[in-house]
C-alpha cells in the first residue's frame, strides 16, 4: 500500500518567517503587544487587498465576532441570512451578537450559499447577508450584489478561505459593507493565529477599532469622535472612555510580523494552488466524483473531493483508502458539514437541518483534503488513480 504522506498544511510558516520575528526580537527593547507592526501589516493588507481600511484581530473567529458586533451596533438587532456550510464562528458570532440566524442552502458549484435561495430568505428583518466563500470559491453574483444594493441590504463577506479570489476582476472582500479574513495556520497564509476585518465605510473601521479593544474610545483614529465622546462625557477621563461593552481581540506584534513577510509571497502561492486544483479536478473520475465546480477566479488552499450522488459504500471505501494511504481529510468539508445538524443549532431548531438538501450531501458525501505549494504534482495524480479504483 502506497503513503502518500500528505497532512492537510505543510509549511506555511518558512525559516524565512521566523527569521523575521528573529530580527524583530532583537530590537532594542522591542514592543511585543498591538503597535508599529500591526499598524503596518493593517496597511500592507489593505493595500494588497484594495480596500480603505484593516483592521488586525487576534484570530478569524473573533474578526467575526466584531463584525457581528459592529453590525447590532449600527443596524440594530435583526435577522442575517447565514449559510449552513460554514465554520460555527460564523453563526455563532450572529447568536452572540443577540442577531437571528436565517439559513439557505448552498451552490454545490461553489459551495457558498445559492443566489436565489438567499433572496427568498431576505425579509423587512434581515439586517445584512454573511456570505461565505468556501475553500477558495468564489460565491458572489451579479444578481446578488444588485439586489443587495437595491433594497439597502448589508453584504459580509467571510473570505477566511479564500484569500486573493476574485470575482469580476476584483478580490473578494472589497464587494461588502465589512469583510473577515483568518490567518489560521491551515489558511493560505499563517501569522499563527490571527484575523483582519476590512472596510471602505469610516464608521464600520472606527467601531472595528474600538470594538476590538474594550470599546475604548482612545482606539479610534479619529480625532473628531475622540472630541465627541470628550465633550459629552466630561467627568471621564479621557483616557478610559468605553463606548461599548467590547471585547480585548487585540494580536501582537510577533503575529504581524509574521503577516508581513507571508503576503509578500501569497500570490505566488496562491497560484501554485490553483495549478495543483485544476489538475486533481482534470484527473478525477467525473462519473464518480463532481468536479463541476465554478473554479474561474478560485484560490483553493484544499481540493474539494465530493461523490457525484449518494454512495455510503463509495463513501466508506474513499475513507478507508485515504486513510491508508496516509492522506489526512475532513469529511463534510468546511466546518465539518451541515452547522445545523451541531448540538448547538438543535438545541434551538431542532431538525431545521433536513430542510437543505446540498449541504446535506456535502455533509455525508463530501470532504476536503490539503493542497499547499510544496505538494508535489506526481502525488496528486497517484492519489486520482487510487480513487478513481475504487
Amino acid at each position: 500500500m502506497m503513503n502518500l504522506d500528505w497532512p492537510l498544511m505543510r509549511n506555511n510558516i518558512t525559516r524565512g518567517d521566523l527569521d523575521c520575528i528573529i530580527e524583530f526580537l532583537r530590537r532594542d527593547d522591542p514592543i511585543l503587544t498591538s503597535s508599529e507592526q500591526v499598524r503596518l501589516f493593517e496597511q500592507e493588507w489593505s493595500q494588497w487587498l484594495g480596500v480603505k481600511h484593516s483592521v488586525m484581530a487576534n484570530s478569524g473567529s473573533s474578526a467575526n465576532l466584531i463584525s457581528m458586533s459592529v453590525l447590532r451596533e449600527l443596524r440594530g438587532s435583526g435577522e442575517v441570512v447565514v449559510p449552513p456550510l460554514t465554520w460555527v464562528s460564523d453563526i455563532a458570532s450572529v447568536l452572540q451578537a443577540g442577531l437571528k440566524p436565517v439559513f439557505a442552502d448552498i451552490n454545490l458549484r461553489t459551495l457558498g450559499m445559492d443566489t436565489g435561495e438567499i433572496l427568498r430568505k431576505l425579509t423587512p428583518r434581515t439586517k445584512a447577508v454573511f456570505l461565505t466563500h468556501v475553500l477558495g470559491y468564489n460565491a458572489l453574483t451579479p444578481l446578488l450584489l444588485a439586489e443587495l444594493h437595491e433594497r439597502g441590504i448589508p453584504l459580509i463577506e467571510d473570505v477566511c478561505e479564500s484569500h486573493g479570489a476574485r470575482f469580476q476582476g476584483r478580490k473578494l472582500g472589497t464587494f461588502s459593507w465589512q469583510s473577515n479574513f483568518s490567518f489560521y495556520y491551515a489558511h493560505h497564509m499563517s501569522t499563527i493565529e490571527g484575523g483582519m476585518i476590512c472596510t471602505d465605510d469610516p464608521e464600520v473601521y472606527e467601531a472595528c477599532r474600538m470594538f476590538r479593544s474594550h470599546g475604548m474610545v482612545r482606539e479610534s483614529s479619529d480625532a473628531r469622535v475622540r472630541s465627541e465622546y470628550h465633550s459629552k462625557y466630561p467627568d471621564l477621563n479621557p483616557d478610559f472612555i468605553f463606548a461599548f461593552p467590547a471585547f480585548n481581540m487585540r494580536s501582537t506584534e510577533i503575529n504581524a510580523v509574521i503577516g508581513r513577510s507571508q503576503l509578500k509571497r501569497l500570490e505566488a502561492n496562491n497560484l501554485k494552488r490553483c495549478e495543483n486544483l485544476a489538475l486533481f479536478l482534470r484527473r478525477l473520475d467525473s462519473r464518480k466524483y463532481f468536479t463541476d465546480f465554478e473554479t474561474a477566479g478560485s484560490s483553493n488552499y484544499a481540493f474539494t473531493l465530493v461523490l457525484a450522488r449518494p454512495d455510503d459504500v463509495l463513501r466508506d471505501h474513499v475513507m478507508t483508502e485515504l486513510r491508508s494511504a496516509g492522506v489526512e481529510f475532513r469529511r463534510g468539508t468546511s466546518g465539518g458539514g451541515n452547522q445545523l445538524r451541531q448540538p448547538y443549532l438543535r438545541k434551538l431548531l431542532g431538525d431545521e437541518y433536513r430542510k437543505y438538501p446540498n449541504v446535506e450531501h456535502i455533509h455525508f458525501y463530501g470532504f476536503y483534503i490539503g493542497n499547499y505549494p510544496g505538494l508535489e504534482q506526481e502525488k496528486i495524480s497517484e492519489l486520482c488513480d487510487l480513487l478513481n479504483r475504487l
